[in-house]
């Protein structure tokens, strides 16, 4: 059995994985709520206590291998949570589950070794392109933050470089987007693309465009604008919402078109992270494409990157199992 853990801002996902016939099967998941705890393995007692009661596989002795992708980077065997006040420390899992070592990667990184395990059905694509298969790859994700990283061929396979690019600086291309710079930096000595390209950024670019607009989840301290402000956006029922929906694809189109070029891509461009599966339909109409592909005399080069939506939320998860598996990561 495989522990495997999805360490978000906002949440945290467990599972435990059984192998079979080269296959990874999920037999058991929870979600929990990160906030609600107030470091890491807290939350890992508490799910292999609800496990072990439920009778589906969570007794310690049965688990023999563990891997953690977290948000944050990886050193020294440690991960200082980049939205959150942890430190996740892979000696101290280690000693909590038992095991000589446990797997602990960027989540990034985890996703990234999920995506040769996935099935077409569970990626949707954006631009068709013409891949090269051994060409590099690159893949982006914004959640409560904004993810990047790189899988290099090595001549047999794709091996994953983990970033902290979401967090470079914010690069505006437009006169409005300029003029949200200014905005941001009255707010932030430092503005990066996680700022905007993170659920918080909805509410930050409702704002910049019309700060008399308000709705009914702004009044709450507590609640995530993000998914009224969406959610009006599709619906087509606020202008502001809509302009915001549309400033905000744009301007992912442009950073995942940035991560593209910066890393020659050319085996193809993957989209994950909660927020695209919630506003696919606003990727698919060609706003995200024509920020990615507008670069220049390089238009022709950025048309030829195949871009995919990854549908499974769980590809973290599974990339982390799979390297738990492997024995691999720091």
């Amino acid at each position: 059995m495989i522990l495997a853990g999805d360490v978000g801002g906002t949440k945290c996902n467990l599972a435990l994985f059984e192998t079979g016939q080269g296959t990874l099967r999920r037999v058991v998941h929870r979600r929990f709520v990160s906030k609600d705890y107030t470091h890491f393995e807290e939350i890992v007692g508490e799910f292999l206590e609800q496990v072990l009661e439920s009778g589906l596989g969570g007794d310690r002795g049965k688990i023999t291998s563990a891997g953690f992708g977290v948000a944050g980077p990886v050193v020294n065997y440690q991960v200082r949570a980049t939205n959150l006040p942890w430190l996740v420390d892979g000696a101290s899992l280690a000693r909590f589950l038992g095991m000589e070592r446990v797997v602990l990667l960027n989540d990034l990184a985890a996703t990234a070794y999920s995506l040769e395990l996935l099935h077409t059905s569970e990626l949707f694509t954006l631009n068709a392109g013409t891949p090269d298969p051994h060409a590099t790859k690159a893949l982006i994700a914004a959640g409560t933050g904004l993810g990047e990283a790189i899988l290099f061929w090595d001549g047999s396979r794709h091996i994953v470089a983990a970033t902290e690019g979401g967090h470079a600086d914010f690069a505006p291309r437009t006169d409005q987007e300029i003029e949200l710079l200014r905005f941001l930096k009255k707010r932030y000595a430092h503005v990066s693309f996680e700022l905007i390209l993170s659920g918080r950024g909805f509410r930050t670019v409702h704002d910049f465009l019309d700060p008399a607009v308000k709705h009914a989840g702004f009044d709450d301290p507590a609640a995530d604008p993000a998914p009224e402000i969406t959610r009006l956006a599709l619906e087509r029922a606020c202008p502001v919402c809509v302009q915001t929906l549309d400033l905000w694809t744009a301007l992912y189109g442009a950073e995942a078109g940035n991560l593209a070029l910066k890393t020659l891509a050319r085996g193809g461009v993957y989209v994950a992270g909660g927020i695209a599966l919630k506003i696919l339909p606003k990727l698919k109409d060609g706003t995200f494409l024509r920020g990615f592909t507008e670069k220049g005399r390089f238009g022709i080069l950025m048309e030829q990157i195949p871009i995919q939506v990854v549908l499974n939320e769980d590809a973290p998860l599974l990339g982390a199992a799979a390297q738990a598996l492997g024995g691999a990561g720091t």
